[in-house]
């Protein structure tokens, strides 16, 4: 009801249900935020469900479960960020961005092992994006991770309730898109980059689950 929500919004200026304000606020390490995505079923669907929508589900996708472990980071006092990360031949990937002692981690959902998890250990963005260079591959075992973006902050999104709304918030992947990416390394390099080993492959697939 109209009333119930501005009620919400008023008590905790984020418009969430004191139910999953609860939830989320018990999240309050990046490594439980990231037990709690890796919980989550994977959804393969051309959706952007808020991350409210997202823990009536309890399933999503890459995006959604970045954006609810931006959503968890922000109700136990970090900032939402969010970095893109651009493929070619493959799918782009969203990390949500934390730091502590001014070093920077990320949590992220992914059906490939290796692009999860990162502590803060990184001194730059660039840094970071490169950790997940060895794991970001697709079913070819072509190496297609190329660029990262600067860092996006959800806040700018609130006017559009990004983090309860039950209409996909296809704003926040507009924004990631529209944010300016930075290349890795030259084309050049990309060209003469070979295939993924056998062994690393198979261990980047374990616990995939096929579409």
């Amino acid at each position: 009801m109209p009333g119930g929500r501005a009620r919400r919004d008023k008590r905790n200026g984020l418009g969430l249900t004191a139910q999953n304000l609860r939830t989320l606020r018990a999240l309050k390490t990046p490594a439980r935020i990231q037990r709690f995505i890796d919980e989550l079923e994977y959804q393969y669907a051309s959706t952007a469900w808020s991350p409210q929508r997202v823990l009536r589900e309890r399933k999503g996708h890459c995006l959604e479960g970045a954006l609810l472990a931006a959503a968890a980071l922000r109700v136990n006092g970090h900032r939402p960020l969010l970095m893109d990360l651009e493929g070619v031949r493959d799918d782009d990937h969203v990390v949500a961005l934390y730091r502590q002692h001014g070093l920077w981690g990320g949590i992220a959902k992914s059906n490939f092992a290796g692009l999860r998890f990162r502590s803060p250990v990184y001194r730059t963005l660039r840094e970071l994006a490169m950790s997940y260079f060895e794991h970001y591959y697709n079913l070819r075992g072509e190496r297609t991770l190329r660029a990262y973006s600067r860092i996006v902050n959800l806040a700018r999104l609130d006017g559009e309730h990004w983090m309860t709304a039950e209409e996909d918030v296809w704003c926040v992947p507009e924004l990631l898109i529209e944010t300016k990416h930075y290349p890795l390394f030259p084309d050049k390099v990309a060209r003469a980059l070979p295939r993924l080993d056998r062994r690393s492959f198979e261990a980047g697939m374990h616990g995939w689950v096929k579409h």
